[in-house]
């Protein structure tokens, strides 16, 4: 029976799912053993299903989209992962925390910023309102692995997914499977 896999993509650059797509030949074999449910670079389902064995999350989570997402993500998937140093610590997503709130980011990025025409972004339902900070996963739901890198390479990705294949846990140690960047 196939595992059921997704990876999902919050606060950040896409690096860590660009470092997935390298894996290049080997996801032919990884199709193989994997129905992907939900991806945003392998299909274009708009809702997170039930009964996920595997997600590779992306990205801190910055706004109410991303809170959303990741707690349906969490009840409905076996295994989480952290994929990526954004979804471990936040890295440069969460480099807004400084600014201390939505308001201070919102008002740099679109008026401070801005030519002299700017104006706060406020739409409900159409634009995101920014939680007050970005959170590493970890912050708002449990985490059963994490995979560092900035991004992950497709050798480490591929290392970390085969032993999860077999059903055993992945390997996390030595500096090719820890080292964070």
């Amino acid at each position: 029976m196939k595992l059921r896999f997704a990876t999902v993509w919050l606060a950040g650059c896409s690096g860590c799912h660009m470092s997935f797509l390298d894996l290049d030949e080997w996801l032919i074999e990884l199709a193989e053993r994997v129905d992907v449910v939900f991806s945003p670079v392998a299909s274009d389902i708009k809702t997170y299903p039930e009964d996920v064995d595997v997600c590779l999350v992306e990205g801190g989570v910055a706004n109410a989209d991303n809170l959303e997402l990741i707690l349906q993500v969490r009840a409905r998937t076996r295994l989480l992962v952290s994929f990526g140093d954004c979804a471990i610590t936040a890295n440069v997503p969460g480099m807004r925390n400084r600014l201390e709130g939505a308001e201070p980011v919102l008002r740099r990025g679109y008026l401070e910023l801005a030519d002299g025409s700017g104006q706060l972004p406020h739409a409900p339902g159409l634009v995101p309102e920014l939680l007050e900070r970005v959170l590493p996963l970890h912050e708002l739901v449990p985490v059963d692995h994490y995979l560092p890198g900035c991004p992950p390479s497709a050798a480490r990705i591929r290392a970390f997914l085969e032993p999860l294949l077999r059903g055993e846990p992945p390997l996390m140690e030595g500096a090719a499977m820890i080292r964070f960047g």
